[in-house]
């Protein structure tokens, strides 16, 4: 079954929070087994998770949009198109997903221009760096000899093997910083891409030791406020419900969710 979508007036006070299937082939399947860990991780932090079908026209997309408060954009078994970076494709860059390409792109045009939080996870992290402007590291292994490992991209739900997990440092005064409560992290990881140029406005807030980017933050000119909540992170907090700075993160996204939403309200 798919994720099921609600009315805001049936669960009042729940900010609204769109989640785009992860590609065009498991929204036609209606494969919601990993797309369900996002859901659940929204759902946990007080939130409304909606999904965003990758089958909608722009306008259709764009109306969907301007109902929601916020948006999670989850990770992929497909690679983002690096014609969007002007780069050749890489041998290790084998699936794409023009449709997840496209929504999340528009997502982002809208999210940002009507000042609604972001949560970029993995690919979602790589496609908000080249929607601002910058490139990817497509295989890791091949571009960054001496690089950690970052484990096997999409593990199944279920599987025996863990996430491998690795140390990061977060930057000082950032916004993930203040959310661990420390700059020394463990994160897991399965992506065997990353962001090699950050796009306009994007800070670099974590790095694991072997200098891979994990984790950035939308700058702007004002201060942090719920409207400029903007995070791309390249690990998967989603599956790591026992962890405290996992569910931080969860809790400040949704608490931003919630504080836009109640100031557009006010607008009207």
């Amino acid at each position: 079954m798919p994720p099921e979508n609600h009315h805001s007036s049936e669960v009042p006070g729940k900010p609204r929070v769109g989640i785009p299937w992860r590609t065009r082939e498991e929204e036609r399947q209606r494969n919601v087994e990993k797309l369900n860990y996002y859901f659940e991780a929204v759902r946990r932090a007080g939130g409304e998770p909606q999904h965003v079908s990758l089958a909608l026209s722009n306008n259709d997309l764009r109306e969907q949009a301007s109902t929601l408060d916020a948006f999670v954009l989850p990770g992929s078994p497909a690679d983002v198109d690096p014609a969007l970076y002007n780069e050749p494709r890489h041998p290790k860059t084998k699936t794409l997903d023009a449709d997840r390409d496209r929504t999340d792109s528009a997502i982002l045009d809208h999210a940002l221009a009507a000042h609604k939080p972001v949560l970029a996870i993995c690919y979602g992290c790589q496609i908000l760096n080249v929607h601002q402007g910058g490139t990817l590291v497509q295989d890791i292994p091949a571009e960054k000899p001496g690089a950690d490992a970052h484990g096997k991209t999409d593990l199944a739900a279920g599987s025996t093997t863990k996430d491998l997990e690795h140390e990061a440092a977060l930057t000082p005064g950032s916004h993930l910083q203040k959310l661990a409560g420390g700059t020394d992290v463990t994160i897991n990881s399965s992506h065997h891409q990353s962001i090699d140029r950050p796009g306009e406005k994007l800070r670099v807030t974590a790095r694991g030791t072997d200098g891979i980017i994990e984790g950035v933050e939308l700058q702007s000119p004002a201060d942090w406020v719920p409207g400029n909540w903007v995070i791309g992170v390249q690990w998967h907090p989603e599956r790591m419900p026992e962890d405290a700075f996992a569910q931080r993160l969860f809790a400040d996204f949704v608490g931003a969710a919630r504080k836009a939403r109640m100031e557009t309200a006010a607008k009207r």
